[in-house]
């Protein structure tokens, strides 16, 4: 008879209620040793919220956690920490002026005596480092490191606490192609040992490569639990949604006509008098997607920023053969939307709407002064409520109610605000940045069909994206930015996610044969 082995973690009867927000309903898991397990589901679905029980962050109203088969009381996440869960967060929690070494060991000292920690640590960081490829100097301040040599740091903290256990939370959300390729080797490394891996994403793909079991969350339960090898991106899409999803966009090659938007010398220096952009040159044409891909920070939201009239900047911007003003009184987002350009920002809830306001308010915003929007020396207020309804109707925000505020609808239902009252202005250039970020794939198949349209009624787009699926599905163009700088332009049907990643890393073919040449010296 074969013995059998109890799972790494088992979950039974999660439940979780903030007010009368039900986060995780009568959630049941088994998570078996030695391998990496998925967890997919549409934002606000529960994944963050069971994870954060598991850790210790919350504790859950009703249910139980056993760790390799016995029962165990989490409540806080030093006893995680002590049942051997570590936890790699989205947002890493290093101290920035401190070194490698001493993030390591902060919170696990061996005593008062820190000389006798740090030689310690020196040691199992450098077995650690070879047996998972896990190198980064120990000596090095975290301040001074990359995104994804951080990201290795918060991975050591956890092994160097024994954890046997990974939780990792969105892990390649901040990183190059090339970083997250590393990622799952030391992935692959981790199971290769026996450890066992949680991995919450949204990104298919990710979930298909690393993956050997995937469980899928909706609106607070498990909905299905499968073997990766037995499933498909498409099925796992419509256990997320409830229903068949278009992964891909289908849209017909472009048909380019004149350019609607040219920029030169673009420079920007921001108050502490870094320079954010240096000299970005581009230009977008009628009936055409640009798609400017890049890690994010590297200047992509100053450029949108700069050209929805909400920062100045120096160089020349050309709207239709005009120039637009950069610095003075007709530099700003009124002036903007005047010259035909509309502009989604990367923020919907800082930068496109007012949370406490109402939906119709929100959609008149920027456009209140349009004469189907008054009566008289006032605004119509009925009119802007009949038009909401009709813009949510086309859009299908739910629910439909023009009177609700901003904060009560879900992020994708936010999004969808927002990009109709920008694309329904039917504006000469859309500016859109990061238009489907914390969007359920449902609501990302909806607002990619709207921008899809917009350029086949000959309207140039502006597209800003930190996810390389979204501008491989949407771009006619694709130009890199890397340190506020252009580092190349790409067709999309010849290039791939490799190529990219090296731009996005400030590699160019130019700075490669400069290395070539200094290395045969």
């Amino acid at each position: 008879m074969e013995q059998s082995t109890a799972p790494a973690i088992e979950l039974k009867g999660i439940s979780k209620a903030f007010g009368p927000v039900q986060a995780n309903k009568n959630i049941s898991i088994r998570v078996m040793p030695g391998t990496i397990h998925g967890i997919i589901g549409e934002n606000g679905a529960g994944k963050s919220t069971l994870m954060s029980i598991l850790y210790g962050f919350y504790k859950a109203d009703a249910g139980e956690v056993f760790i390799h088969g016995k029962k165990t009381e989490i409540p806080d996440s030093q006893a995680a920490i002590s049942a051997g869960i570590g936890m790699v967060f989205q947002h890493f929690k290093l101290v920035q002026n401190f070194t490698v070494l001493e993030n390591v060991i902060l919170g696990a000292e061996d005593g008062p005596m820190l000389n006798t920690s740090l030689s310690k640590a020196r040691g199992v960081l450098k077995k650690l480092a070879q047996e998972y490829e896990l190198n980064v100097d120990p000596e090095e301040l975290i301040e001074n490191l990359s995104v994804g040599h951080q990201q290795r740091v918060e991975i050591l903290k956890a092994l160097y606490r024994q954890a046997d256990i990974l939780i990792l939370d969105e892990p390649t959300g901040v990183l190059t192609p090339a970083e997250a390729d590393h990622l799952f080797r030391i992935l692959d490394n981790l199971r290769a040992e026996g450890k066992t891996i949680i991995l919450i994403t949204h990104k298919l793909r990710e979930i298909m490569e690393i993956t050997d079991t995937v469980s899928v969350m909706r609106r607070g339960e498990m909905t299905a639990t499968v073997k990766t090898a037995e499933t498909s991106p498409e099925q796992l899409a419509e256990l997320m949604v409830g229903r068949k999803v278009l992964l891909h966009v289908a849209k017909e090659a472009a048909n380019p006509g004149d350019k609607v938007l040219e920029v030169e010398n673009l420079r920007v220096v921001d108050e502490d008098k870094v320079e954010r952009l240096k000299g970005v040159s581009l230009n977008v044409r009628a009936g055409e997607i640009l798609g400017i891909a890049g890690v994010a920070g590297n200047g992509q939201s100053e450029l949108l920023e700069v050209l929805g009239g909400m920062i100045p900047a120096t160089g020349t911007v050309r709207v239709n053969g005009q120039e637009i003003d950069l610095t003075g009184k007709n530099s700003d987002g009124q002036s903007r939307r005047a010259r035909g350009i509309a502009h989604v920002p990367e923020d919907r809830q800082h930068e496109g709407l007012i949370m406490e306001f109402a939906a119709w308010e929100n959609v008149a915003f920027g456009y209140h002064h349009e004469a189907k929007y008054q009566s008289g020396i006032l605004m119509n207020n009925a009119a802007i409520k009949a038009d909401t309804a009709a813009k949510m109707e086309r859009f299908d925000v739910r629910p439909p109610n023009p009177k609700l505020k901003a904060r009560n609808f879900s992020g994708g239902n936010q999004q969808k605000i927002v990009v109709a009252r920008e694309i329904e202005r039917n504006p000469d250039i859309l500016l859109v940045g990061q238009p489907t970020r914390g969007v359920d794939i449902g609501a990302i198949e909806f607002i990619h069909k709207q921008i899809v349209a917009l350029r086949d009624a000959g309207k140039a787009v502006l597209l800003v994206s930190v996810e390389l699926d979204e501008i491989f599905s949407l771009s006619d163009r694709i130009v890199v930015m890397f340190d506020g700088q252009i580092m190349g332009e790409r067709d999309p049907a010849t290039t791939n996610e490799k190529e990219l990643g090296l731009l996005m890393a400030g590699i160019t073919d130019t700075s490669n044969a400069q290395m070539e040449a200094k290395q045969n010296g």
